[in-house]
């Protein structure tokens, strides 16, 4: 079998574990000393699972940045196209942002939760003597704090934004260099990163047993009201996909790339199968890249630097399950969250999309990058892994159809723009002459 029904077979099986141990919470439940040893394993498994991708968050984000933004070394053959696609990636990504936090409050799922569960939750948390979040930063704390004074130090204090601010510039420092020195940099970073994948898809291979320790913990203290809770939060993400898929995206494709979008649709769909079912932006590239230029038409030039830069920095869908998630948590714990952080939500997201890794669930390693942008605490983060853990795998299917999509979108776009170049030099090359 697969590891996503491995991963199903454990969110089953934690929920059946989780509710028999249900059954034994009650006034004798202090005694009842094997629920409580099975809670205590669990919670062992659980923290374990969140560590160990909490590890490798630092080399993995800073690394696939690096070299995603180094990638763009063509633009100095493609000029002001490299300019573009990055400024389109960048916009659609924060708008997929807006869209769902948006939607999260306005319709504020958490609070479908009932408010004893609510307060069973928030107890939990308590009991770690940590706080729920720290002091709203200003927007001016916001936008100064993106600028590391020392990037060193900001690393090993957890302050990531500044951190991928860094490692942006470095990637565009490593295409300014001589040419044999950057790309020694650039393959020595492109290294780090496929061992930082490595890594990550072994973690992945504790995820069944995470699973069923993080949800069946959460079940057996919270029981099942908080699942009738994620329904909601489910739905509401999907429904902001659909709105980036048949809103954002068509409209541009219809007013950018004068494309009608159902066709246009039709032609990738075997890439969004392939999408849907490996949950990989990664290992979709290569349908990418042939349904491109084939069913799209695209030349190989545009769709070889447009696809593998999309494949690295462009994650609309794990853009707005961020924002989603994150205003969830907050209204399911009841922190506030104020106008600076919603716009850290917003930048956060942006460019933790950025260092996200086209391999299934990599979006949960850039969720916890921005849930501690807001200062969400430990305790708070690893509840809230725990409460969303059962139902991302299929989100993650989802969301890597939305992935995908935005890239074959942006390189039909960048065709566009790059027969309009063409078009226009040569106007002017009849003129000279």
């Amino acid at each position: 079998m697969k590891l996503y029904h491995w991963i199903f077979i454990g969110m089953i099986a934690g929920i059946l574990t989780g509710f028999v141990l249900q059954i034994a919470y009650g006034p004798g439940m202090t005694r009842a000393w094997l629920p409580q040893a099975i809670l205590s394993v669990m919670d062992i498994i659980g923290k374990i699972f969140i560590r160990l991708l909490q590890m490798i968050i630092i080399p993995l984000v800073v690394s696939s940045i690096i070299v995603g933004t180094a990638g763009l070394g063509n633009i100095r053959h493609l000029g002001r196209l490299g300019g573009r696609i990055l400024m389109y990636y960048i916009g659609t990504t924060a708008i997929a942002v807006t869209i769902g936090l948006l939607l999260v409050n306005t319709f504020q799922p958490g609070k479908y939760v009932p408010e004893e569960l609510r307060d069973k939750l928030r107890s939990e948390v308590q009991e770690t003597q940590q706080p729920l979040n720290v002091k709203p930063p200003s927007i001016t704390d916001v936008i100064t704090g993106i600028v590391p004074k020392n990037p060193f130090k900001d690393a090993v204090e957890g302050k990531l934004l500044s951190l991928i601010f860094f490692s942006i510039l470095f990637g565009i420092g490593i295409t300014l260099i001589d040419s044999k020195k950057g790309e020694l940099m650039f393959q020595f970073f492109d290294g780090i990163t496929d061992v930082c994948i490595q890594i990550v898809h072994m973690i992945m291979l504790m995820a069944p047993i995470g699973v069923w320790a993080l949800l069946g913990s959460v079940v057996a203290k919270t029981g099942f009201g908080i699942l009738k809770s994620l329904l909601w939060f489910s739905i509401l993400f999907l429904v902001g996909l659909l709105i980036q898929w048949f809103g954002v995206y068509s409209a541009s494709l219809r007013f950018l790339s004068k494309e009608k979008p159902l066709p246009f649709f039709s032609k990738i769909s075997e890439a969004l199968v392939v999408a849907f079912s490996t949950s990989s932006s990664s290992a979709t590239l290569p349908v990418s890249l042939q349904v491109a230029q084939e069913d799209l038409e695209i030349p190989e030039k545009i769709a070889g630097f447009v696809l593998p830069l999309g494949a690295t920095i462009n994650m609309d869908g794990t853009a707005l399950y961020q924002g989603v998630v994150t205003v969830f948590l907050a209204q399911l714990f009841g922190i506030p969250l104020h106008i600076g952080d919603q716009i850290t939500i917003i930048l956060t997201a942006t460019l933790a999309s950025i260092g996200a890794a086209g391999v299934p669930s990599a979006g949960l390693i850039t969720l916890i990058i921005v849930l501690k942008s807001i200062g969400f605490s430990q305790a708070v983060i690893s509840l809230g892994i725990g409460l969303i853990l059962g139902v991302d795998r299929i989100l993650d299917m989802c969301r890597t159809v939305v992935n995908v999509s935005g890239d074959l979108v942006a390189t039909r776009y960048i065709y566009e723009v790059d027969k309009k170049s063409v078009t226009s030099r040569q106007t002017i090359e009849e003129a000279s002459l």
